[in-house]
């Protein structure tokens, strides 16, 4: 019996006879194990009362059920309730419990801890302290304390060039994901008319923070992370040098992006060539903090900032891209003939080359950061704006031209779908490699986007920077596209879904 179904004492007073007593059921185990004998459950009488037999408990049973199915309908049994004139002067109760582990069961004895088993527990829980304090004392202590991976100092000329001066380095940063995130939000257009799509265009960023032992035990093996030293990261360069330059490469990438987009919408934009200024010189070794530099390279003994570039190795420089020219096939440690402008003076002298440091694979330099002040003439009236804050880098290069592209002209370049993109962009359409691929594709994945273009060059570079590793780390969720140029990526964006765009006056010659 629930408790809902428990009659109210006062109602069955009220309508049971004056000799009124409860049946006791069988005495069963159940009920002895709860109540003991019918002493404990026994009916009390009222003083008048004798003890119930098989007619007294017929009519008692009777009584009951007419009370309970009152409480149950009251409405059917209103009509034929009377109060008696003579009321009990005892009243019957029963309770007949229903749950068995309301009866507490005697608790067990406590044993005492045999001594070898008392003998264990201070060991295991000092263990349990230290392995629970571990890895916060981990997160404070740096990754340079243990961790050292093998580098190389210097390469000889073989092809492939092989290390002839291998070294190992402390791991103090790591090149992670960062973002993936749509460019279009980004891109403001004045002065010519611009067409909606369905689709975006997403531009990739990666960071490289610094690294306790804790952050390198939990990514070691991850394949979207690469472990980084000083020099690695550095390079040649200071930390205030290396946030200039990219700042610099980001504003040459928006101004390559808005000369090739604009010319293949059919805009009529120039390139106003600039002078190739120093920026600063590289250095090799700096202090501790990066702060101050202590060993700068040889083009020091020539070369001052604000020099003006005019001839390198007899080839002439205008723009930024007449270098790679200049020094193809010199060796490092060649020496170079360098003309230049000082304060409206020109001067000339012999330079030794140097091997670009932590660059895999290895390429030749000067040893020096320059500036390119070339610019793009737009149309009257017509003004376009990136705003990047503080990104730095020259990798989102093609995803501002395709945005462009898809902003100035009709149709939809995506077909509606999400794209993410990078490489490097030049003013002839090239697409360039860029560095931190695994870690890009890592982003892409994360933000659910399906499709990435990435430079077809990016197989010249190290093996965390080609396509094979970038793949490994997205699997089958991410589809790679190598692109060459920017007609090679409109044509594989129309292969996915959009809307093919036909470009205009682009130079013949756009092979990678």
């Amino acid at each position: 019996m629930t408790s809902a179904a428990v009659p109210i004492p006062t109602i069955v007073a009220s309508t049971a006879p004056i000799q009124t007593a409860s049946t006791v059921p069988a005495t069963t185990d159940h009920k002895r194990r709860h109540q003991g004998d019918l002493r404990a459950i026994g009916a009390l009488t009222s003083d008048t009362s004798t003890p119930a037999g098989a007619e007294e408990g017929r009519r008692a049973r009777a009584g009951s059920a007419v009370a309970l199915a009152g409480l149950r309908h009251p409405a059917a049994i209103k009509a034929t309730m009377a109060r008696p004139a003579i009321q009990p002067a005892a009243v019957v109760t029963s309770v007949i419990l229903t749950q068995e582990e309301m009866v507490p069961e005697p608790a067990p004895a406590v044993r005492v801890p045999r001594k070898s088993n008392r003998r264990w527990a201070v060991p295991l829980a000092a263990f349990g302290i230290a392995a629970a304090a571990a890895p916060v004392i981990f997160s404070f202590v740096p990754s340079t304390v243990f961790i050292e991976e093998g580098r190389c100092r210097e390469f000889d000329s073989s092809s492939p060039p092989e290390c002839v001066k291998p070294t190992s380095e402390s791991m103090e940063f790591a090149l992670v994901p960062a973002d993936a995130e749509a460019v279009e939000p980004r891109m403001s257009i004045t002065g010519a008319p611009t067409f909606d799509s369905a689709g975006q265009v997403y531009f990739v960023t990666i960071t490289q923070p610094n690294i306790s032992m804790l952050d390198w035990f939990v990514a070691r093996h991850n394949p979207a992370a690469r472990f980084m030293s000083h020099r690695d990261k550095f390079g040649d360069q200071s930390q205030a040098q290396l946030i200039q330059a990219g700042q610099q490469q980001m504003r040459s990438a928006k101004d390559n992006a808005m000369y090739v987009a604009l010319k293949a919408a059919g805009y009529p934009v120039q390139i106003e060539p600039g002078d190739v200024i120093i920026d600063f010189l590289l250095c090799l070794k700096a202090n501790e903090a990066g702060t101050e530099c202590l060993q700068y390279s040889p083009a020091d003994e020539l070369l001052d900032p604000d020099d003006v570039l005019k001839k390198v190795n007899g080839v002439d420089v205008s723009i930024i891209d007449d270098l790679p020219g200049a020094l193809k096939g010199v060796q490092p440690g060649e020496m170079i003939d360098i003309e230049f402008e000082r304060a409206g003076k020109e001067m000339s002298g012999q330079i030794e080359t140097i091997l670009a440091p932590g660059e895999d694979p290895p390429r030749t330099i000067i040893g020096f950061r320059p500036i390119d002040t070339t610019t793009v003439a737009l149309p009257d009236g017509l003004d376009v704006a990136i705003d990047t804050d503080s990104i730095g880098g020259p990798s989102a290069g093609l995803a501002f031209t395709l945005t462009l592209i898809d902003e100035l002209t009709e149709g939809d370049l995506m077909g509606g779908t999400r794209v993410a993109v990078t490489g490097t962009i030049d003013v002839e359409g090239k697409v360039g490699a860029i560095g931190g691929l695994n870690s890009k594709a890592a982003a892409v994945l994360q933000v659910g986007v399906k499709y990435f273009l990435v430079p077809t060059s990016q197989d010249q570079q190290g093996p965390n920077d080609r396509i094979a590793a970038a793949r490994k780390v997205v699997g089958d969720n991410v589809e790679i596209i190598p692109v060459a140029t920017v007609e090679e990526a409109l044509a594989a964006l129309e292969r996915i879904g959009g809307d093919p765009v036909k470009l205009v006056n682009l130079p013949a010659d756009t092979d990678a």
